[in-house]
């Protein structure tokens, strides 16, 4: 499957997978003190600073220019850094964090999705299946083996929160291919600027209202430790181990370590005392391999036309060398 890889090519990809699966438990814990929203605002004022600083030192003075792409970026840093974030943090005040990890888990298929509908590039017969399986997988997690609470409506709007989300963050991923002449610390750098801007001004605004109070120094005092991980290890080195991953091994094999997300986060949480039922299991283990199939498919698809262009290649050499 990884021909021709050495271990420490994968290691910036697993770490990105470990650091985002530990931290959906650790951040549920911390909205019991900080509201989602100026938590995600100190995420990411600092977590900007520190991807700006970085383009700086790396990159020089030259790479902070917009290129007069300024509105695109900040319309993508509003979907993938507000957008996502700011959803996925309110929704894990009505949700799990189990149940929210395995939603995100099906970007890969969302994507898929979303280049269907954009580009008519239909996915395979094997990827819509996976589809169909993954997302009952999920229904079976979040529903505790009780499809029909969905349409009773059993209060599911912490998941359908973190689907929105997924999606925004979905058509962010998608309008990196508009940057390919950024490297990925540059347009992360950027549009995560936009992004906070509009994280800021969300919170400035529902706070000067009295919707979410400004939390108070003792709030933040009692979560320093949550507040450090999700900003060091999920926003910063998770954004870059992933995007130095997706260097080293292609998108192909990085779309596969999003596998691991919830597999840590369920591990987390069962080291935390939490006892998943059979069917729930089920659903997890259910979701976790059909996207790995999914995955693997879509890899064999774009490997069998490589390796037939390949072939003719060579039959071509061999075919002008003849008398």
């Amino acid at each position: 499957m990884f021909e021709d890889r050495r271990t420490s090519d994968f290691l910036p990809s697993l770490t990105a997978a470990v650091a985002w699966g530990a931290m959906f438990p650790i951040a549920a814990a911390a909205i019991t003190h900080v509201d989602a929203f100026h938590l995600t605002a100190i995420r990411y004022l600092v977590a900007t600073l520190i991807f700006l600083g970085l383009l700086l030192a790396f990159e020089g003075r030259a790479a902070l220019k917009t290129d007069g792409r300024g509105k695109e970026l900040f319309v993508l840093g509003t979907l993938g850094f507000a957008g996502f974030n700011l959803l996925t943090y309110v929704a894990l005040e009505h949700t799990r964090p189990q149940d929210a990890s395995l939603i995100v888990a099906t970007s890969p298929l969302m994507t898929a999705l979303a280049l269907w509908l954009t580009t008519r590039a239909k996915p395979s017969r094997a990827t819509l299946g996976a589809m169909a399986v993954a997302l009952f997988g999920v229904v079976l997690v979040i529903t505790h083996g009780k499809p029909s609470s969905l349409i009773h409506g059993d209060g599911r709007a912490g998941d359908l929160l973190v689907l929105v989300g997924v999606a925004s963050f979905v058509a962010y991923t998608l309008g990196a291919r508009r940057f390919s002449d950024f490297s990925p610390l540059r347009y992360t750098a950027l549009s995560a600027t936009g992004g906070t801007i509009t994280i800021v001004a969300v919170t400035t605004l529902l706070t000067l209202t009295g919707t979410y109070p400004m939390p108070g120094v003792g709030d933040v005092g009692d979560i320093w430790l949550q507040i450090v991980y999700i900003i060091l290890a999920g926003a910063v080195l998770g954004v870059l181990a992933w995007n130095e991953g997706v260097r080293r091994i292609g998108a192909a094999n990085g779309a596969l370590f999003m596998n691991l997300v919830p597999v840590v986060t369920f591990a987390v949480e069962i080291g935390r005392g939490y006892r998943p039922g059979t069917v729930e299991m089920f659903g997890a283990l259910l979701t976790i391999a059909a996207l790995v199939f999914a995955n693997l498919a879509g890899r064999q698809a774009i490997r069998l036309p490589s390796r037939l262009a390949w072939a003719a290649t060579r039959e071509a050499k061999a075919a002008k060398s003849l008398p």
